[in-house]
């Protein structure tokens, strides 16, 4: 495991090989972090099964995921994808037949992951960098199509926080949202908050969110030790789901595109703690 830390913060972030029984299909194995802690606070992030065990699928911390958009030969079924900060999959049986491989270069205050993966057509370089100044931790992607093919992309994070007890609110964007007024989970609260109808169980509930963004995602979230956290996007969502149990909260802006040959899309997501 890497660590970045400072007088305020220490970020826990999976090596991609020593921790490799960690990972599975689902979330990218460069840049996963595990667990960020506050010296007076103490551990700040949830997961869905946390802390009673672990397993790759439900993941803890804040893990980002490629995993909607996997990339498919001409012809091919399930049995063999590539899946971007994964490797060669084989959904069907939902394995990981060949991780990919990363290059991990330490700075002060920095950790980057650079890995480059073929499949059929398909060619590309990723690097994902994760940068802490103060009580910031920003995780900054930047995916090159090195191949023929265009590479179309799905990506989204998912950072589990604690599930609040002091309060039903969960949290607030920037932009207008409406909720589905028959959902069992989730309604707006009148200072604009989202918040819980009722406790969730442990299969939780999933709500995506109705909205018209035309300007890049800001969130607060409530937070039982710090009072209130926040996130900052670089980008317009253009799916925003949520989800929650009885152990933790989630929301999941996710960045699409398409890139072409010989073309960069880059994009980060601050997290302020």
């Amino acid at each position: 495991m890497y660590l970045l830390k400072d007088s305020n913060l220490q970020i826990e972030v999976l090596d991609p090989l020593t921790d490799r029984d960690k990972f599975g299909i689902r979330y990218c194995t460069g840049g996963y972090i595990y667990q960020i802690s506050d010296e007076q606070h103490g551990e700040l992030l949830s997961g869905p099964t946390y802390p009673d065990s672990f397993n790759w699928f439900d993941g803890q911390g804040i893990p980002d995921a490629f995993n909607w958009a996997p990339l498919r030969a001409p012809a091919q079924d399930d049995s063999e994808v590539l899946i971007i900060g994964v490797g060669v999959c084989d959904l069907i049986n939902k394995q990981v037949k060949a991780f990919c491989d990363w290059r991990v270069e330490t700075k002060e205050q920095q950790l980057i992951f650079t890995t480059e993966q073929k499949f059929a057509d398909y060619a590309l370089q990723l690097v994902r960098t994760l940068y802490l100044k103060g009580r910031t931790l920003r995780s900054h992607t930047i995916i090159t199509n090195q191949g023929k093919a265009f590479v179309p992309m799905s990506w989204f994070p998912h950072p589990f926080f604690p599930q609040p007890q002091a309060s039903a609110e969960l949290c607030q964007f920037n932009i207008p949202v409406q909720l589905k007024a028959d959902n069992p989970g989730y309604e707006l609260a009148a200072n604009g908050f989202i918040q819980r109808k009722v406790q969730p169980n442990q299969a939780g509930f999933y709500l995506p969110l109705d909205h018209q963004a035309q300007q890049p995602l800001s969130i607060l979230q409530r937070h039982d030790q710090l009072g209130l956290i926040g996130a900052t996007c670089s980008y317009v969502p253009s799916y925003l789901p949520i989800w929650g149990n009885q152990h933790t909260f989630s929301w999941e802006p996710f960045f699409q595109t398409i890139v072409a040959s010989a073309y960069s899309t880059s994009w980060w997501i601050d997290y302020h703690f």
